[in-house]
Order: C-alpha cells, then sequence, then structure tokens
C-alpha cells in the first residue's frame, strides 16, 4: 500500500509517499517557511495559508516525480487533520480530498500529534507498545502513556506555554530573532549553563505537568538587570535557561517513567530536535531504552503523516467534508 502523506499544520509544507510493502518512505519533501515569519517574530496564519496554497501542489509533484510512481500508483492520501492553524489545514485537507476524488480514492484525516508519537516505529530498532512519550513542542508539551495504537493517556502537559513556546519567547526577548530553539542551542553553545540559576518549574510538585511562564519571566527580569546585555551575558543566559529546560524535563518523564513502569521512552516533536536536551535526557534516563526520531524528523514533516495514516486507511472513506479539527485533544482519538 502506497499513501501520500500531506502536513501544512503551521508553517511547514510537508510531502511524503510511504510504502507499506517495503516499509519505508520512498519519497519526501519539505519546505519551510520560518524566514518568511522571522520579520514578526512568529508565524502570521494568512502568510501560512497563502503559502502553502503557493508550495503545496508543486511539492506533490515533485514527491510523485522521485518516487517514480505515477498519483495512479497511489492507494490512498493521508493529511493533517489537526490540531494546528485553521487556515493552513484547510489547504491541506482540500488539496488531499480533491486529489482522492479525482483519483477515485479514499483519503484520512490525521491527528498531527499521533503522527510525531508513531514516526519512531519506523526506525531501526523500533519501541513497542506500550511505552511513555515526550512530545515536545512549540504548540505541546506532553507525557503520554502509549498503550496501543489509538490509546494514549495523556499523563502530563503544559499548564500554560509549550516548551518550544518558551524558547521563541525568550529568544525574542535576548533579540536572537525567530524562530527561537535553534538560535538559541546555537548561542548556548558559547555560555555556561551554570550562570544562572533558574527556576525548575513544577518539580516540586506531586504530578507529571509542566509550566514554563514563569521560567520565561525570570529570564526576562534577569535581562533587565543592566541597560545593555553583552554578548557573553546573553551567551550565559541562554545556555542556563536551555539547562533549566533540559533538567525540567527530566525530572518530570523520570518521575512518569518511575510512576508507569515503563522501560521505553519515545521522544519526539521539534524540540527533540535540540542536541542538549537529547545528551541531558539520554545520560539521565541510562537505565531506559530511549527512541528518538531522525533530527530531520523531528520537525513537522509529510514523513510522519503517510506513515500514521497507513494505519487508518483502511478507515477511511471518501467523504469530502473538510472535517479539520484546529483544536483536536489527543485524549479524543
Amino acid at each position: 500500500m502506497k499513501v501520500l502523506g500531506i502536513e501544512t499544520s503551521c508553517d511547514e509544507t510537508g510531502v511524503a509517499i510511504f510504502d507499506s510493502d517495503t516499509n519505508a518512505i520512498v519519497s519526501e519533501q519539505l519546505y519551510s517557511q520560518a524566514s518568511k515569519h522571522a520579520e514578526y517574530g512568529g508565524v502570521v496564519p494568512e502568510i501560512a495559508s497563502r503559502d502553502h496554497l503557493k508550495k503545496l501542489i508543486p511539492l506533490i509533484n515533485l514527491t510523485i516525480k522521485d518516487s517514480g510512481y505515477t498519483l495512479k500508483d497511489i492507494d490512498g492520501i493521508a493529511y493533517t487533520a489537526g490540531p494546528g492553524l485553521r487556515g493552513p489545514l484547510l489547504i491541506g485537507s482540500s488539496t488531499a480530498k480533491a486529489i482522492a476524488l479525482s483519483l477515485n480514492k479514499p483519503s484520512i484525516g490525521v491527528h498531527h500529534m499521533e503522527a510525531h508519537l508513531l514516526i519512531n516505529l519506523l526506525e531501526n530498532p523500533a519501541p513497542s507498545f506500550p511505552f511513555l512519550t515526550l512530545l515536545i513542542s512549540g504548540g505541546h508539551c506532553l507525557l503520554i502513556n502509549a498503550k496501543s495504537l489509538g490509546n494514549y493517556e495523556i499523563i502530563g502537559q503544559t499548564l500554560d506555554d509549550a516548551v518550544g513556546e518558551a524558547f521563541d519567547k525568550v529568544a525574542k526577548i535576548l533579540e536572537l530573532g525567530y524562530p527561537g530553539g535553534p538560535k538559541i542551542e546555537t548561542l548556548a553553545k558559547e555560555g555556561n549553563p551554570a550562570a544562572f540559576n533558574f527556576p525548575r518549574p513544577m518539580t516540586d510538585k506531586n504530578n507529571h505537568n509542566f509550566s514554563f511562564s514563569g521560567l520565561k519571566t525570570a529570564v526576562f527580569y534577569e535581562s533587565k538587570k543592566t541597560k545593555e546585555i553583552s554578548s557573553s551575558q546573553k551567551a550565559d543566559i541562554a545556555a542556563s535557561f536551555q539547562a533549566a529546560v533540559a533538567d525540567t524535563l527530566l525530572f518530570k518523564t523520570r518521575s512518569a517513567l518511575q510512576e508507569t513502569g515503563l522501560k521505553e521512552l519515545v521522544i519526539g516533536g521539534g524540540v527533540a530536535s535540540n542536541k542538549y536536551i537529547r545528551e541531558i535526557l539520554v545520560a539521565g534516563l541510562s537505565d531506559n531504552n530511549i527512541f528518538f526520531p531522525p533530527i530531520a524528523r523531528c520537525t513537522d514533516n509529510g514523513a510522519m503523516i503517510a506513515y500514521a495514516g497507513s494505519y487508518y486507511l483502511n478507515k477511511a472513506d471518501k467523504n469530502l467534508s473538510l472535517n479539520i479539527k484546529p483544536r483536536w485533544p489527543l485524549s479524543e482519538l
């Protein structure tokens, strides 16, 4: 079975083809709009929608060409139905439905966060259900007991800012630009992670939830202690902030592993591409089997949508309604 996957939930246009016969992604393309949103300090939904509209069809054509297949070889279309920005989701879903209609093939809407979770199953070695999942991105911070396909218990989540959102806001405070995650990670290499004792939020609470707004505020007040922050001070703040985030993620994840008794940990989402955070989690959780997707598949991509869609395509239909869900809790699958 060959599945065409389309990802347009935010500011990345991703397209890929998954072939279940070979259990492999045979072709994929990814376009990032980050440079277009940089001057605004964050994603502008209208700009994102227009750019998806411009880039999606050419990327689909290129993906098909590189695969050696034709559109007629595709058995079904998977697209991101949510959560995400309404406009971009509509671009992806309407395109998927139109292609499916023209081919008389089924289409299926995929949950964006489940796709981040499942893409790790494509790796070798791969985790086996049940396992704990830590999903860390610009819009989410979740600890999930993944019991089986489609059966997910959320045991921890952010009460305010997502971890990637905190990176972006701290980068704005330090005037580093957008997107903040890569910029903070790069600058932090020049700084001292112990220079500032920023809080490790919620680590004194008897639960697995997160909160990053207070940490962000602590960075803000530290940055205002001098009229002009030197380059070395910025590097120290970036490194200390990143260390506080990594320590918090480690503490909460270790606690969740101990409580659930699970031995396998899957980590995904855009923030999982941060090498410092990876190193801290691997070193601190060495008694567990830890699975990361390749760096290129931590951020939003079409491969994860095509792969996740392959599990559900047998439930797909030829309904043309654009059933997107901008707000779609994973618990409602």
